[in-house]
């Protein structure tokens, strides 16, 4: 398939400031400390974006397991314990907390107002994380990924991948704005497609959910942006293909593992740069101040049309032709 050219989302932060700040100081091992969302620390997704986010640290003397550590505490769901392990990494005098979802920056910014917290969430300014994404106040900067946002684009791409539909469904976290998910259903009904919408606040409740969304009548899944979704995307995944009920996802990998279709900025890519870079960038003694939140302006759509074809959807000539990725 061709390639088209990437998307540049308007109002997108995007810097490349130099790493020459200084460099890692002899004798001396730097910790970093995860929050972060995946089913396990031996999954490959996972296994595969952490490495891409050491990469730039490793490019500059930063290696881990000789003057680098990185305390990893993964969840799958909302109820761990994030204060907790906040406070023990902030004890642990780690040089920065890495998190990933709104409840895990939070719950670092509740236990350090010093230590610099790099975060990566939908919306870091709307979620109220940071104050301004040029230049950042307190103790925070990050990635805000525009998740949130495409949503939208989402739902518009699966009512397109799936011709004739007038019933779809939403996955979503219950600390969805509710503005947000009112927004897709206007976008639905100015199509002429109903919306329902279907909040999970663990892993428990997905199947159910799913389930239930099969069974109401709905005939396409839109799984929105969500750290606790993205790390059970793989029980959404299996259990949406049983129901030959297509799905899009929020990152593009996410279609390479089975989905159904995914669009947004490559996950592994996203923790290489700028995430990544942002690391070395704190690791070296820029202010923080000086990082400014950043957002992808990268963004891929991927058809799985082997799954498709398993659940018996067309997907339409011209969608395909627009897509960057087809697998077969």
């Amino acid at each position: 398939m061709k390639r088209r050219d990437f998307i540049t989302l308007l109002g997108g932060v995007v810097v490349a400031l130099p790493l020459d700040a200084r460099a890692q100081e002899p004798g001396r091992t730097y910790r970093i400390g995860a929050l972060w969302g995946a089913q396990s620390v031996n999954e490959s997704l996972y296994v595969s974006w952490r490495s891409a986010f050491l990469d730039p640290a490793r490019r500059h003397g930063f290696v881990e397991g000789q003057n680098l550590t990185l305390d990893d505490r993964v969840f799958a769901s909302p109820v761990f314990p994030f204060s907790e392990w906040a406070d023990e990494l902030v004890k642990a005098r780690v040089d920065v907390i890495v998190p990933a979802g709104d409840l895990a920056i939070r719950a670092a910014q509740n236990a350090t107002k010093t230590t610099p917290i790099l975060g990566i969430t939908d919306d870091m300014l709307g979620a109220g994380l940071v104050t301004s994404l040029a230049r950042p106040d307190g103790n925070t900067t990050g990635v805000s990924i525009l998740a949130t946002e495409l949503d939208g684009k989402r739902q518009e791409i699966l009512i397109e991948a799936v011709p004739g539909l007038r019933r779809m469904a939403a996955l979503a976290d219950p600390n969805k704005a509710a503005v947000k998910l009112e927004a897709l259903r206007e976008a639905a009904r100015a199509r002429n497609i109903e919306l329902s919408v279907h909040r999970v606040a663990s892993s428990e409740e997905i199947v159910a959910a799913i389930n239930t969304v099969q069974a109401s009548g709905p005939t396409a899944l839109n799984v929105l942006a969500s750290p606790l979704l993205y790390a059970n995307r793989k029980l959404i995944m299996d259990r949406a293909n049983a129901l030959s009920l297509p799905a899009i996802y929020q990152w593009p990998e996410t279609a390479a593992e089975g989905g159904f279709a995914a669009y947004g900025p490559s996950l592994v890519e996203v923790f290489r740069e700028p995430y990544g870079r942002q690391l070395v960038q704190l690791l070296r003694g820029t202010k923080l101040a000086d990082i400014p939140v950043e957002q992808p302006t990268k963004f891929e759509l991927v058809i799985n049309l082997k799954t498709a074809k398993a659940m018996g959807v067309t997907v339409p000539e011209a969608l395909l032709a627009r897509a960057d990725k087809v697998i077969e």
